[in-house]
C-alpha cells in the first residue's frame, strides 16, 4: 500500500490540476460571467463609474521611482515600526512605501520590499480615497499640509483644500502595522446645493515583474462583498470586469504576500468594479468602490471615516482587524480572505495554519513546528494508519496461499478472483482498508502544501544549518558538488528547475526507497521497475519544492517506516531488510522444514 500511496499522490495531484483547469475554473468563469451579465442590468449607474479614473495612465512613458519622487510637488514623510514612505500631495495618494520588517532575499542588507509606487514609474501602484464632485473626480487635486507635518502613529496629518464652494479636509492616521484610518469633512459654503460621492481606489500598473504565475495562487484584483469572495489574476483582468454591490468587504490587489486594498465604511452599501482602464497592451489594474452620492445644502457637512491597507498579508494582523471595535479591531469583514486558503481545501488549510503557526510561535522554528505538526497528523491517522499496516501484513502472510491460487487458477482470471475473495473472507481480511489512509492524507498533503506555498508567516523562515528559508526549495544541489563548484545548475533553460537536488531532497529519495524496500518487489517484472524509479522522481520532483514541504515528507516517511516495522513484527511478519535490498548474503537463512 506504500507504493500505492506514492501513485496515488502523482495521481491525485494530477487530477487537482486538471479538475481545475478543466471543470472547476471554467465554472467560476461561466458563474462570473452570468453575475456580471445580470450586474450590468441593474448597476448601468453605478456612482463614480461615470468619471474616469485615469484610463490614460498607461500611455505615457514610464520615469524612475526616483525621477517620480522628485517631480511630486510636495510629499508627507511616512515613518512607523513597520512602514516607511511618503504622502503625495496631488491627490493625497499614498503612492510610497516600503515595508521595513520584509527584505527581498535572506540576507539582513538586501533591500526592503517596496510595496507601492507613484503612478509615472513603470509599475505605479497606489492607494487612494477621496470624492467626487458631480462627475469630476479629486484623484489629481492638489492638498494643503502644516510645514513639517509627519505622518507616525502619534502624529496624525490634516490636509486641506477647496473647490468652488466646497472645503475639503482630510485626516490620516497609521497605527503601527500597516492600516491607514482616514477622516473626511466636505462642507458646502457655496450658496447652491453640491452632490458628492465618496470612492476608494487601487491602481496596478502593469503586471508586476516578480509575478508568481502559479495556478494554485492569486495575484491580482481581489475584492470581498458581502459572503462572496471576487478574484481576478492579472491575466484574465486584462479583458474582463467584475462588479457587484454590498455593505460590506472591501477591494484591493493583491500578489502572492503583499496587499493594497481600499476599505469602505462596513455596513454602508457600495457598488465595487474590479477592472483594467489601460487596454491590452498596456493594462492598469484598477479596483474601486463608490458610496452613495450625498446632496449637501449650502451650510451642511458631511463626514466620512475609511481605511486604507498597505502591508504584508500577515495572517494575525489580517485577523485584528476583523474583530469588531469593542474588541481592539475595524470589523472588516473576511480580511484574511486576502490570503488563498484556495476555494476547495480551505476546510484543511485555515486549521493546519493554525497549528502550524501556534507550534512556530512557540518553538520559535517553523522548520521544528513541521516537525511537530507531522507527529501531531501521524498521531490522528493512527487507527487508520494501524488498520492499514495490520491488513498489509496479514495480507503478506497470506502471499503463499495467494501463490499457490495463482498457480492453479492463472488461466481463468474469474475463477482466480473468486478463490482469492473467499480467502479474504474466509480470513475476516478487507484489502480496501489498506486504502483509507490514502484518501485521507491527500488533502491533508495538498492542504499542508498550500500552506506552505501562500503564507508569509514561512517566508525567510530558516530551519536549522543550510536551510535558511523553509518557503524556498532547499538551496544546494549534487549536480554542482553542493557548492563547491563555481556554477549554478538550476539557471539552465527547461532543465534547471529540476536540478536543484539539495541534501534535503536526497534524505527524502532515500527514505522513500528505503520503505518500498520493507516489502518484496512485485511479481510483474514492469511493475517492480516502475516502483523502483518512483524515489528517484519523486526526488528530482521534490528538488523545487519547498524545503519545509520537503521536509514533511522526510519526516512523515521515517515515521511510517517505523510505524510499519513495528506492526509487521507484531503481526508476525519477518522482515527480511537484507534480502529486500539485494544483500542476499545478509539475508536470513530460512530454516529447512522438517523431513528435509
Amino acid at each position: 500500500m506504500d507504493r500505492n500511496f506514492i501513485l496515488a499522490i502523482a495521481l491525485s495531484m494530477g487530477v487537482i490540476i486538471l479538475w481545475e483547469a478543466l471543470v472547476a475554473g471554467p465554472q467560476r468563469e461561466a458563474m462570473e460571467a452570468a453575475r456580471r451579465a445580470a450586474g450590468e442590468q441593474t448597476e448601468q449607474a453605478t456612482p463614480g463609474e461615470a468619471a474616469d479614473f485615469g484610463a490614460v495612465i498607461g500611455t505615457r512613458p514610464a520615469v524612475t521611482i526616483e525621477e517620480a519622487l522628485a517631480a511630486a510637488p510636495r510629499r508627507i514623510p511616512v515613518e512607523t515600526p513597520s512602514l516607511v514612505g511618503s504622502i503625495n500631495l496631488a491627490g493625497a495618494r499614498i503612492d510610497d512605501l516600503r515595508l521595513k520588517n520584509y527584505r527581498e532575499t535572506v540576507e539582513p542588507d538586501s533591500p526592503m520590499i517596496r510595496l507601492l509606487s507613484p503612478e509615472a514609474t513603470e509599475h505605479g501602484h497606489f492607494v487612494q480615497q477621496g470624492w467626487f464632485v458631480g462627475s469630476a473626480s479629486d484623484r489629481t487635486a492638489l492638498w494643503s499640509a502644516p510645514e513639517g507635518a509627519q505622518l507616525t502613529p502619534e502624529t496624525p496629518v490634516t490636509l486641506t483644500r477647496r473647490a468652488g464652494g466646497l472645503v475639503f479636509e482630510k485626516t490620516i492616521a497609521v497605527d503601527e502595522k500597516f492600516m491607514f484610518t482616514v477622516s473626511q469633512t466636505v462642507r458646502n459654503e457655496g450658496g447652491e446645493p453640491a452632490t458628492i460621492t465618496p470612492y476608494g481606489l487601487v491602481v496596478q500598473r502593469g503586471v508586476p515583474n516578480n509575478l508568481q504565475n502559479f495556478m494554485i495562487l492569486h495575484e491580482g484584483p481581489i475584492a470581498v462583498i458581502g459572503k462572496a469572495l471576487y478574484e481576478r489574476k492579472y491575466k484574465k483582468a486584462i479583458s474582463n470586469e467584475i462588479r457587484a454591490e454590498g455593505d460590506q468587504g472591501w477591494v484591493g490587489i493583491t500578489n502572492k504576500y503583499w496587499l493594497a486594498a481600499a476599505i469602505p465604511p462596513q455596513g454602508e452599501r457600495f457598488n465595487a468594479v474590479m477592472r483594467n482602464v489601460g487596454g491590452p497592451e498596456r493594462p492598469v489594474f484598477q479596483a474601486s468602490y463608490a458610496l452613495s452620492p450625498r446632496t449637501l445644502a449650502p451650510g451642511e457637512t458631511a463626514t466620512l471615516t475609511s481605511y486604507l491597507f498597505g502591508g504584508a498579508k500577515d495572517v494575525d494582523i489580517l485577523r485584528s482587524y476583523e474583530k469588531p471595535p469593542e474588541k481592539g479591531g475595524l470589523g472588516i469583514a473576511r480580511f484574511d480572505s486576502a490570503v488563498d486558503w484556495g476555494k476547495f481545501f480551505y476546510w484543511a488549510t485555515r486549521p493546519i495554519f493554525t497549528v502550524l503557526d501556534f507550534l512556530g510561535d512557540r518553538t520559535g522554528n517553523f522548520g521544528v513546528a513541521i516537525l511537530l505538526l507531522t507527529l501531531i497528523i501521524k498521531i490522528l491517522l493512527f487507527p487508520l494508519a494501524n488498520k492499514a499496516y495490520e491488513m498489509t501484513a496479514k495480507m503478506k502472510k497470506l502471499q503463499p496461499q495467494l501463490e499457490q491460487l495463482k498457480a492453479r487458477y492463472g488461466d481463468d482470471k474469474m475463477k482466480l478472483q473468486q478463490e482469492m475473495m473467499a480467502l479474504y473472507q474466509k480470513e475476516k481480511l478487507n484489502p480496501v482498508t489498506g486504502c483509507l489512509p490514502i484518501f485521507v492524507q491527500m488533502p491533508i498533503f495538498y492542504a499542508l502544501y498550500k500552506t506552505l506555498f501562500v503564507t508569509i508567516e514561512l517566508r525567510h523562515e530558516p530551519f536549522i544549518l543550510w536551510i535558511r528559508d523553509l518557503s524556498a526549495p532547499d538551496p544546494t544541489t549534487i549536480f554542482n558538488l553542493f557548492g563547491l563548484l563555481p556554477y549554478d545548475p538550476t539557471a539552465l533553460p527547461l532543465i534547471g528547475a529540476f536540478l536543484g537536488v539539495g541534501v534535503l531532497p536526497l534524505l527524502m529519495g532515500v527514505a522513500m526507497w528505503f520503505q518500498m524496500k520493507l516489502n518484496p518487489p512485485p511479481a510483474d517484472p514492469i511493475q517492480a521497475q516502475v516502483f523502483a524509479l518512483m524515489p528517484i522522481i519523486f526526488t528530482f520532483l521534490f528538488a523545487s519544492f519547498a524545503a519545509g514541504l520537503v521536509l514533511y515528507w522526510f519526516w512523515n516517511t521515517l515515521l511510517s517506516i517505523g510505524q510499519q516495522w513495528i506492526i509487521m513484527k507484531r503481526n508476525g511478519v519477518e522482515v527480511d531488510i537484507a534480502a529486500n535490498l539485494g544483500l542476499s548474503r545478509f539475508a536470513k537463512k530460512t530454516p529447512p522444514a522438517a523431513g528435509k
